[in-house]
């Protein structure tokens, strides 16, 4: 007789232990699963029977999970389509959830729970922008179950995420760029990251900091004068390293950011991959970390460069500029691709995005030029006469010295 439950031996993330599953498909066709909580074959053998004589006489529920077994396994379903620092923030978010509606079978989950979580997360002091990028985790998460079959509905799907005003755009103005250089330079060191010219590139290039600091000299290609923004492998020399959100793009570079990469190269020992690792710290990386298995994926993305923000806040400091951060760079620097006529789609692909909305609201920030023209426009929507009647009535007949006309 062909076998309708069978058992599955989830492993957890780190692959140190495991617990059973039962997998069976309802009178639905859909696929289900039950955990058991517990790694004991013989218990699990006699559960997995149990349950199948159940099922096939009918009286069999269709199979349920609590949320928290829900977490476990959408995170080892979607295994390593997200980065590392995602999947914790997915595991926050859910366990914040827990947290507020109980750990409840997944199916029982309501709308109104997600208003309840959304509340209760703002009545807790929680930042309205904290609090929907929670919500949208939560929802996709739910939605990867409908898509897996898992759930019939998203059960938050209608439930509305807090609006909050959008954040200023921090752009950095000629005259900091000019300071923020200067002050970089005076850090020449070879065990220092090459600040200045790190810091070119980022405002030439609009790269990210880390794929600036996993910039390889094979992706430049000097007699082209571009650089191509590449995922890496993982080799004797190079670490894995992949790209954020899209595939890999080609980018353009000045006449004189080449002569300063071509300085660069020359100075550097042969046989070091990396254009701007500093050759102590590759070494380090190569010998102590990679070599004793200490290195990961997620250490390629953060880890590259030690004391990056220390470093870097601290020429912002000797540069006398304020309130501004390395990723600023990558935001002046689309921006001002945006204002020296390229278009949004244009922008979009140099940048990287995958999504309209992301260069649209966070990086194009609105420039005094703009105001300028927008103030020549408005005034003439409004005729001299009837402006200067409006401001008569206003000053009961008597001539106004703040109406100038």
């Amino acid at each position: 007789m062909k076998q309708l439950v069978k058992l599955w031996e989830r492993p957890s993330l780190d692959g140190t232990k495991f617990r059973y599953y039962l997998l069976y498909t309802d009178n639905d066709g859909k696929r289900k699963q039950k955990s058991l909580g517990h790694s004991d074959r013989r218990r699990a053998e006699r559960q997995r029977a149990q349950f199948e004589r159940k099922f096939r006489a009918g009286v069999v529920e269709p199979g349920s999970m609590r949320l928290s077994d829900f977490l476990e396994d959408s995170l080892v379903r979607t295994g390593d389509q997200i980065r590392h620092s995602t999947r914790i923030e997915y595991r926050s978010t859910m366990l914040d959830f827990i947290d507020v509606v109980g750990d409840i079978d997944v199916s029982k989950v309501r709308h109104q729970h997600g208003e309840l979580f959304r509340q209760v997360s703002l009545d807790r002091g929680n930042r309205r922008a904290t609090v929907a990028k929670k919500l949208r985790e939560i929802k996709r998460m739910f939605q990867l179950g409908v898509e897996r079959e898992q759930l019939d509905v998203n059960p938050l799907r209608y439930v509305k995420v807090p609006r909050s005003a959008a954040k200023r755009i921090r752009l950095y103005s000629e005259a900091e760029c000019e300071r923020i250089l200067k002050a970089a330079s005076q850090l020449q060191n070879d065990s220092v990251l090459a600040w200045d010219i790190t810091i070119t590139l980022a405002l030439t290039t609009a790269m990210r900091k880390s794929e600036l600091l996993n910039l390889t000299w094979a992706d430049i290609d000097f007699e082209s004068q571009v650089v191509e923004v590449s995922p890496k492998e993982d080799t004797p020399e190079t670490w894995e390293w992949r790209i954020k959100d899209t595939d890999r793009r080609t980018l353009p570079l000045k006449e004189d950011v080449i002569r300063l990469l071509a300085n660069l190269q020359d100075q550097r020992p042969e046989g070091y991959p990396y254009v701007l690792v500093p050759p102590r710290r590759y070494d380090l990386i190569q010998r102590q970390l990679r070599a004793r298995g200490k290195w990961t994926l997620s250490h390629a993305r953060t880890a590259v460069i030690n004391n990056f923000k220390t470093m870097f806040d601290a020429i912002l400091v000797a540069a006398h500029v304020k309130g501004g951060t390395f990723h600023d760079l990558r935001k002046t620097a689309i921006t001002e691709w945006f204002y020296q006529g390229l278009n949004i789609f244009d922008v979009m692909r140099l940048a990287g995005h995958s999504k309209y909305e992301t260069t649209y609201r966070f990086y194009l920030q609105v420039k005094d030029g703009l105001m300028d023209r927008a103030r020549k426009a408005t005034r003439h929507t409004v005729s001299p006469e009837l402006l200067q009647k409006c401001c008569s009535r206003v000053s009961g007949g008597r001539k106004s010295e703040g109406c100038h006309v």
